[in-house]
């Protein structure tokens, strides 16, 4: 099966090839450690006396984000020489700013193709490999296998989509996933589906509910950050955030703001999209609806006070600026998108949520925000600007949905804590 898809998977990359270049120029940032893709990753001296060295792969923003508390944690029990990979530019940046205290070395992840993963290999020689939710990378497993160096798959998530295709090509599935030594599921749903394709899997919940584990901001730093984005520090004005919009959202949002600001309502737009790259397609959004606006990579993070829409095209400010909000739309969720974008940091900063039909990448946790009654499903667009004028003008009931949320999220922490009690169960009985 390994031979197999070494073969075929270089001839179906090709066709691929322009459209990943196409990407990877829009985005940017790929220069930077480009070669390690191919496999010449910096060769590592020696390892460090009594330590075992782990090699992480986490694909993107979100992952690195999420890892933290665990990288921090295997960093501070003494025992672990971290190697950091990624795959995409951003991920690498927030990776070197977050961590470089942290992990031995920082890289890039090498194209899953024979001859390059066999080379990072030779160069990193990792004693235990961790992938991160949906990682699965089948020449890197086969790595892992042939070198008898065991692999995990934690925090471990399968969307409506992949399971689609798990179960279509189960063969394929089950010789990756046989790979993994152990399986850390992020929800019962799972779980549940893991052993659907006939893999054990354990419950150790979502690492994303540890990440937002700042202390609480006061609210006299809170009215600081509301001024710096341009909102000034009246109580009354109402912030939307758009948290990681995609296409067509920022649309909806915009015109719902300006339709409440023209019945009287104070509201401003915190707008985060998903991709940064799409920044001077949003900002001519913004500049097209008439209302002051301010973009954050050109203009600074100091916005004039008149602002009304703060375009926050950065990477990594998503966390800190979710505290300036009072209500938040999560983004990726109404149609034609699918999967959504994780509400839990805007649970985590105590802020009431809507989002739209399309969040089954976070299906449990939506199930558990609702149940909570911190979190609203509107159906579509049109009810998704009935339900935002409503909470604007419900301040009190925007508050509850905050506290019910953040109280929901402080009772699903620990899933950090018991991803590391089984890594280490399991390197005990070794």
């Amino acid at each position: 099966m390994s031979w197999a898809y070494r073969i075929l998977f270089p001839l179906l990359l090709i066709p691929a090839l322009p459209y990943y270049a196409w990407r990877m120029l829009r985005r940017g940032g790929y220069g930077s450690g480009f070669t390690q893709r191919l496999g010449f990753f910096q060769k590592l001296g020696p390892k460090s006396h009594g330590k075992r060295r782990f090699w992480i792969q986490a694909v993107s923003v979100g992952e690195i984000e999420a890892i933290g508390p665990l990288l921090r944690q295997l960093k501070s029990e003494g025992a672990a020489e971290i190697i950091l990979t990624t795959t995409t530019s951003t991920g690498y940046r927030l990776a070197q700013e977050r961590y470089a205290d942290v992990a031995h070395h920082i890289g890039i992840f090498p194209a899953d193709l024979w001859p390059c993963s066999a080379l990072a290999w030779r160069r990193i020689r990792p004693d235990v490999v961790i992938l991160v939710e949906g990682e699965l990378w089948p020449e890197h497993l086969a790595q892992a296998r042939a070198r008898g160096v065991p692999a995990y798959l934690i925090n471990g998530r399968i969307s409506d989509r992949s399971f689609a295709r798990h179960l279509r090509f189960r063969k394929l599935s089950a010789h990756v996933l046989a790979h993994f030594q152990r399986i850390a599921a992020s929800s019962e749903e799972d779980v549940r589906r893991f052993r659907e394709l006939g893999f054990e899997a354990t419950l150790t919940g979502n690492i994303k509910f540890d990440v937002a584990s700042d202390a609480p901001m006061s609210a006299a730093e809170r009215t600081q950050l509301r001024a710096e984005l341009g909102f000034g520090a009246d109580p009354r004005t109402v912030v939307l955030l758009g948290s990681s919009t995609w296409k067509g959202e920022e649309t909806v949002l915009l015109r719902c703001v300006r339709e409440l600001r023209a019945a009287g309502h104070d509201v401003r737009l915190l707008l985060v999209p998903r991709h940064s790259e799409r920044r001077a397609e949003v900002a001519a959004e913004a500049s097209a609806s008439g209302l002051s606006w301010h973009q954050r990579s050109t203009g600074g993070a100091v916005a004039p006070a008149d602002t009304v829409v703060h375009l926050a095209d950065t990477t990594g400010e998503l966390r800190r600026l979710t505290r300036a909000a009072d209500l938040a739309f999560c983004g990726k969720s109404l149609a034609p998108h699918e999967g959504g974008q994780t509400p839990v940091e805007c649970a985590a900063a105590g802020v009431a949520i809507i989002y739209g039909p399309r969040m089954s990448n976070f299906r449990d946790i939506c199930r558990g925000l609702e149940s909570a009654q911190a979190a609203l499903k509107t159906a579509d667009a049109r009810e998704l600007t009935v339900l935002l004028a409503r909470l604007v003008q419900d301040g009190a009931g925007r508050a509850e949905m905050g506290r019910r949320g953040a109280s929901w999220h402080q009772g699903n922490r620990g899933a950090t804590e018991r991803t590391l009690m089984l890594l280490r169960d399991v390197q005990s009985s070794r």
